[in-house]
Formats: structure tokens, C-alpha cells, sequence
């Protein structure tokens, strides 16, 4: 792993720990850590989808790539997945309707090129989930997308505090005729 990687790894880390909390773990009757409940309030989405972006652009300028913006009609399609998936109780890509990304972006009128969909179950915070998602060459490949410029990012909370993470990444049409 080169050191850039690192450096963005770390300051993720960095940004994570800030908002860990400072009570002693709990342990399950199996000896296990019972996972931290990251609760997300109310007025808690423009702060942690800022964050999100923020250290999605972290990572890409520290490989010379172009920064992201968030988008409305991206952010409400991976809301709409994000409930989804929790109705279904299991984190895929299709939608309990039979619906891809591709089509969840166009119902909610995306005029640019959709690129890709992250998505994670998971009690982690959003930082956490990022950290997750950059580790995975997969993953990291969708975030790494030299063509993104947009991004959608949206969650669902179930009562037990586990969260549904959605990610969309998308391109302008200006900018996908420009580079193809």
C-alpha cells in the first residue's frame, strides 16, 4: 500500500475517532463486544452527508482526482434503497421490486450517467463504513472512479440502531461527453 493510502486511511481514522464514545465497552454473554449504537438524529443527515463527501474528496485528491458534489436526485434514490433494504432485512442491490440502480436513478430523474451504488449493513458510523468500503479493491474502485463527480449518499436507522448504507455515484452528461 503506497503512502497517500495511508495518509488517507489514517486521517479517516483520525476523523473517526472524534466522534467515538468514551464509555468502556460492553461485552456480550458470548465475551464478544455488543456494538456501539451510532444513533443518527434527526437533524444529523446535512452534517454526516458532508462528512461522507468530505472524506470521499480526501481520498480522491490525494490521487489527483477531480473533488464530488453532493446530488439531490442521487441522495434520493439511495434514500429510497436504503428503506428498502431494511424492509428486505438483507443489503443487495435490487430493490424489492426487482429495480437496479440504473432504474432507481432514473425514477427519481438523474439527467447524468449513473456509475455505481455502494451499500453496507452495519452499526459503524459513516467514516467507519467509508474506511470499509476504501479497504475492498472493489469497493474502492466505485470511489476511485475518475469520471465520478456526484455522489448520492442516504441511510436508513432501524429501531435496534442498525444502519442501512447507500451510496450512488454518478457524472454530469457534460462531463461524461467530455471524457468519452
Amino acid at each position: 500500500m503506497n503512502t497517500p493510502h495511508l495518509t488517507a486511511y489514517a486521517a479517516l481514522a483520525l476523523l473517526a475517532a472524534c466522534q467515538a464514545p468514551t464509555s468502556a465497552t460492553r461485552m456480550g454473554p458470548d465475551g464478544r463486544p455488543l456494538p456501539v449504537i451510532y444513533r443518527i438524529g434527526p437533524n444529523d443527515g446535512p452534517r454526516i452527508r458532508a462528512r461522507m463527501r468530505d472524506g470521499i474528496n480526501s481520498v480522491r485528491a490525494r490521487r489527483g482526482l477531480a473533488a464530488v458534489e453532493l446530488n439531490n436526485d442521487l441522495t434520493s434514490a439511495a434514500a429510497t434503497h436504503a428503506r428498502d433494504m431494511s424492509r428486505q432485512a438483507r443489503p443487495w442491490h435490487f430493490g424489492s421490486d426487482g429495480s437496479t440502480p440504473i432504474e432507481r436513478v432514473t425514477r427519481v430523474g438523474y439527467r447524468g450517467q449513473f456509475l455505481g451504488e455502494l451499500i453496507s449493513e452495519t452499526f459503524e458510523t459513516e467514516l467507519e463504513t467509508l474506511t470499509v468500503w476504501l479497504e475492498n479493491p472493489e469497493t474502492r474502485g466505485v470511489l476511485l472512479d475518475p469520471r465520478m463527480r456526484e455522489i448520492g449518499f442516504a441511510w436508513h436507522q432501524d429501531d435496534n440502531g442498525k444502519l442501512w448504507w447507500t451510496l450512488t455515484t454518478g457524472a454530469p452528461r457534460a462531463t461524461t461527453q467530455a471524457l468519452g
